[in-house]
């Protein structure tokens, strides 16, 4: 069993909170909602989510009752798989990016959903590793999700458990505890790529390096930032990681496929140079530079 360190405090966490949105990890229900352990929507069964794509076609599968096409996302306990018939909450979620985005595909609203969740996951965690030496032991069962809600509203932290701050715990506790289980459902649900989920899995570390960088910077805390960029290197030594990303600037190798939305762009660290754009033929052609899987 991984060997257990202190217990972060309520002022430490308020710092970490400091750092960026995605860094606040409250140890309560930050707001009134359906809260379920994050466990419960990993095993979610799966269930048709609606996009703008098949709202649009009448040729499309029809949707069981339970998830029609604009359905708001659940506000009672029923949400939960163990609810008795309501939608499963990683369901939800993805219905809600895409309706809120238009997301025309399935796999473009479930790899935004999942690249918000893993930047929650490695921002409390990366940061209070950075910060403090240590990481919150925040397995499944005792982080709380909320499908409707946006950062930093989402989460809330039930245990008080630590681990010691290397990479090896915190790629026990969100590469393996969470990243793993939640790409699983979510491709058990319709079709997206493992290599794009493990690219938002990249992007998202190397986003919170920046936060975590920036932070240092702007309080003299040069330490922290070498820590965290340390950590996030021996995270990047793994199979599923590794060459996810690109050279210091920690550039991405694949894409979110966040342009495909209706007045979507390109994130800060795209493979991509310009959106790609469709051919004459229909098909996806690359409007300059760089291209992805």
């Amino acid at each position: 069993m991984a060997a257990e360190a202190r217990r972060l405090t309520a002022v430490e966490l308020r710092t970490l909170s400091d750092v960026g949105g995605f860094f606040v990890l409250p140890t309560a229900p930050p707001a009134p909602g359906t809260y379920v352990p994050l466990a419960d929507a990993y095993a979610a069964p799966a269930a048709p989510v609606a996009t703008a794509a098949t709202r649009r076609d009448p040729a499309a599968p029809a949707l069981p009752p339970a998830v029609p096409a604009t359905a708001p996302v659940p506000a009672a306990p029923a949400a939960g798989p163990k609810g008795g018939g309501g939608v499963p909450p990683l369901v939800a979620r993805v219905a809600r990016v895409a309706e809120r985005l238009g997301a025309p595909e399935y796999r473009v609203a479930a790899s935004i959903a999942q690249l918000g969740l893993a930047a929650r996951l490695w921002s409390v965690t990366l940061g209070s590793a950075a910060l403090y030496g240590v990481v919150p032991d925040v397995t499944p069962a005792s982080l709380h999700w909320d499908p409707a809600r946006s950062t930093p509203e989402d989460l809330w932290w039930a245990g008080t458990a630590t681990r010691p701050g290397t990479p090896a715990a915190l790629r026990e506790v969100v590469q393996d505890g969470h990243l793993v289980p939640l790409g699983e459902a979510l491709r058990a649900a319709g079709p997206v790529s493992a290599r794009l989920l493990w690219g938002n899995a990249g992007s998202a570390l190397g986003g919170a390096v920046r936060e975590l960088t920036g932070w240092a910077r702007r309080h003299g805390r040069p330490e922290v930032a070498g820590r965290a960029a340390e950590l996030a290197a021996g995270l990047l030594d793994h199979p599923d990681l590794g060459g996810v990303l690109d050279g210091p600037a920690l550039r991405r190798r694949t894409c979110c496929l966040y342009y495909r939305c209706p007045g979507g762009g390109l994130c800060g660290d795209c493979v991509f140079d310009r959106p790609p754009r469709r051919t004459a033929a229909g098909g996806p052609g690359l409007a300059a530079g760089r291209s992805a899987p």
